[in-house]
C-alpha cells in the first residue's frame, strides 16, 4: 500500500516538474479574439474618427489584420500583430499589455540627445567600471551588429505615443530594458549582446554584456476555452460604480512606461543637480512633501520655483494644502513662478483643475470633454443620476448627471460618435477664481513660466493647455505629449490573455489650433500642447551638465519677462 502511494507521489511530481507542453491558440480562436479587440475600438475608442482624419489609421478595417493573423503559428506571433494594430492608433493611452513579469535588461539607459542615442543612466553595480569604462554621454552605435538607430525602428510599434518623438524616445529606453509585457518576443533575447561605443573622445569601443533576465518568461499557450468570471476581476475593476471616476482620469499607469524615461514622475527636477547656488529649496527633502518647491535669486529678481511631478498625489488634501501654503508664500516673496511640469505621467484631471484654479486669479475656461456615448455609458448616467437624486445629493451633483446623461441619450440616438464637449468637474466649462473664507481671491498673481516637454503627458496636457488658453502663463520648452484623451484598459479577448488600453473621451480647448501636422482642431490628442518659447533640454550639454544650461535659459527668459 505505502509503494503505491508512494509511487502516485513520484507519478505527480514528475508531472509537474515537466515543463508544460506548448500548445498554441487555434485559427479560430485568434480569429475571433482579433475581431474582438477590433471590435472594442470600434464601440468604446473616443478618437476613433480623429485618428481617420488626424494620422490616417481606420480602425475598424479588420481586413488586412486577420489574413496576417491566419498566417501566424504561434501565439506570440498572433500578439505581434495585436501590438501593430494598436500602435497605428499612435495613442499614449493604448497598449498591448501581456500578463507577464520576465524582462531582461543591460545595466544602462539610453535615450535621445541632439538626435544622438546617448547614455544617461548607468548601473555600476551590473557594470563596473574597471570592465565597462564608457560613461554618461557616450553613444551607442550598434547592437549586436545592428545598426541602433534601426533598432529603435523596430522597436517603436511597441510603445506608441500622442507625439511621435515622444514614441521614439520610449523606444530608445527599449535598447537596453526589454520587458515581456509590452514585447511578446522579448523572452528570445539571447543571453548576452555586443555593443558598440563611441565615446566622447570619438573612440569606438566594443563591449559583450549579458541581458540580465528576471521574472518567467510567457510562452502563451491558449487556453482550452473561455476564461471563467474569476479571471475578469481587472475588466470588472475597469467599470467603477460612479461613471465619472472612469472619465477623470488622466495618466500613465504602466510601470515599464514609467520607469523607461528618467525622471518620468519624479519630484525632483530632472536638472536638480543644475539648479545652482542661487536656488534655495523650500518643498522636497522630506518624504511627505509632493511638491518640489524653492525660490531663485536672478539679476536682483526673486523667482519662485515649483514641480508638479504628476497629478496623482496619494493624497489630494495634503497635496493641496502643500500647495496653497507655497502659493501664499510665493505670492509675498517672489517677481515670478516657474511652473514645472516636465515628464509629468498625468493623473487625475479635477486636481489639475483645481491647481490651475490657484494659479490663475480670474475667470478661465477649463479643459472640456468630448464623450464616447455607447449605450453601456448613457445606462451607468442614468443610473448615477437616479441615485444621486434618491438620496438628495447637492443639487449641483444632480445637475451634473443629469446634464452628462442627457447629452449621452442624445449624442447615442443621434449616431453621433461623440457628445458635445461639456465639463467633468463640475457642471459648467467656466471656472470662477478661487476665493478664501473673507471672500478674497485666492490665487498667484504675478508672471508664471510653465515648462513643459514631450512627456506632459495626459492631465499634465490639459493643464499646459488652460494655462496658455487662458493668457495665464507662457510655456517654454518642448510640444508636449498629446495624450489628449480619459483612458482605462478592458480585456483584449475571449482566449488571449493580454489587456489594452482605451481612450474613452477627448480633451478639447477653448480655440482650434493650426499646427501644420494635423487638421486644424480643438483637440489636445495628437497635437499636443505647444510652448510659446520653445527650447529643447534633451542636448549632450544638458546631459553632461546636469542641465545648468537648461535652467540658466529658463531663469533668463523668466526675467525678461519680468523686465
Amino acid at each position: 500500500m505505502r509503494s503505491n502511494i508512494l509511487n502516485l507521489l513520484l507519478a505527480a511530481a514528475a508531472l509537474f516538474a515537466a515543463p508544460a507542453p506548448a500548445q498554441n491558440l487555434t485559427p479560430a480562436q485568434k480569429e475571433a479574439d482579433f475581431r474582438h479587440l477590433a471590435s472594442l475600438y470600434s464601440t468604446y475608442y473616443a478618437p476613433l474618427v480623429w485618428k481617420a482624419q488626424a494620422v490616417g489609421f481606420n480602425a475598424s478595417d479588420v481586413r488586412p489584420w486577420l489574413e496576417r493573423v491566419s498566417r501566424t503559428n504561434t501565439d506570440l506571433e498572433f500578439y505581434e500583430i495585436c501590438v501593430e494594430y494598436i500602435a497605428g492608433l499612435k495613442d499614449t493611452h493604448v497598449s498591448f499589455v501581456m500578463p507577464s513579469d520576465f524582462s531582461a535588461r543591460l545595466g544602462f539607459g539610453v535615450d535621445i540627445y541632439d538626435g544622438l542615442l546617448l547614455i544617461d543612466t548607468l548601473d555600476r553595480s551590473l557594470l563596473p567600471a574597471s570592465r565597462y569604462p564608457f560613461g554618461i554621454g557616450d553613444e551607442v552605435v550598434s547592437i549586436d551588429e545592428e545598426d541602433a538607430q534601426a533598432v529603435v525602428d523596430r522597436l517603436m510599434k511597441y510603445v506608441p505615443q500622442g507625439n511621435p518623438r515622444a514614441s521614439r524616445r520610449q523606444a530608445a529606453q527599449r535598447l537596453t530594458s526589454r520587458a515581456q509585457s509590452r514585447i511578446p518576443n522579448a523572452a528570445g533575447l539571447s543571453g548576452s549582446a555586443t555593443v558598440v561605443i563611441r565615446r566622447m573622445n570619438g573612440d569606438l569601443e566594443t563591449y559583450t554584456m549579458p541581458w540580465v533576465k528576471t521574472g518567467t518568461p510567457m510562452e502563451a499557450g491558449p487556453v482550452p476555452g473561455l476564461r471563467s468570471a474569476s479571471s475578469r476581476s481587472r475588466s470588472q475593476a475597469a467599470a467603477p460604480p460612479d461613471p465619472l471616476e472612469e472619465l477623470q482620469f488622466s495618466g500613465v499607469t504602466d510601470s515599464d512606461t514609467l520607469t523607461a524615461v528618467n525622471g518620468y514622475g519624479a519630484r525632483s527636477p530632472i536638472f536638480l543637480a543644475g539648479m545652482g547656488p542661487t536656488f534655495t529649496r523650500r518643498l522636497g527633502s522630506a518624504s511627505s512633501d509632493f511638491f518640489f518647491s524653492g525660490v531663485f535669486q536672478r539679476d536682483g529678481l526673486r523667482i519662485g520655483y515649483i514641480r508638479i511631478p504628476s497629478y496623482s498625489p496619494p493624497s489630494q488634501a495634503v497635496a493641496l494644502a502643500q500647495f496653497d501654503a507655497e502659493i501664499t508664500y510665493m505670492n509675498a516673496n517672489t517677481d515670478g513662478l516657474v511652473v514645472d511640469q516636465m515628464r509629468n505621467p498625468g493623473g487625475s484631471l479635477c486636481f489639475g483643475e483645481t491647481l490651475a484654479a490657484r494659479l490663475t486669479p480670474y475667470e478661465f475656461r477649463v479643459t472640456g470633454f468630448d464623450l464616447r456615448a455607447y449605450w453601456g455609458r448613457v445606462l451607468r448616467f442614468h443610473i448615477a443620476m437616479i441615485n444621486a437624486k434618491s438620496t438628495n445629493a447637492p443639487w449641483e451633483t444632480v445637475a451634473q448627471y443629469e446634464m452628462l446623461f442627457n447629452e449621452l441619450l442624445a449624442a447615442n440616438r443621434e449616431g453621433r460618435t461623440v457628445t458635445r464637449t461639456l465639463p467633468l468637474c463640475g457642471s459648467s466649462l467656466t471656472r470662477a477664481p478661487l476665493r478664501d473664507a473673507a471672500g478674497n481671491i485666492f490665487a498667484y498673481q504675478k508672471p508664471i513660466l510653465v515648462l513643459i516637454d514631450d512627456f506632459s503627458t495626459s492631465t499634465a496636457d490639459s493643464f499646459a493647455a488652460m494655462m496658455q488658453d487662458s493668457g495665464r502663463a507662457v510655456l517654454y520648452g518642448m510640444r508636449s505629449n498629446g495624450a489628449g484623451g480619459n483612458n482605462t484598459s478592458v480585456e483584449a479577448g475571449a482566449y488571449t490573455e493580454a489587456y489594452v488600453g482605451m481612450t474613452v473621451a477627448l480633451q478639447v480647448r477653448k480655440d482650434p489650433v493650426e499646427s501644420g501636422e494635423y487638421p486644424a482642431s480643438t483637440y489636445i490628442e495628437n497635437v499636443g500642447v505647444r510652448p510659446q518659447i520653445v527650447n529643447d533640454y534633451m542636448t549632450r550639454e544638458n546631459l553632461t551638465g546636469s542641465g545648468a544650461r537648461f535652467v540658466d535659459q529658463f531663469l533668463q527668459a523668466m526675467a525678461a519677462m519680468l523686465r
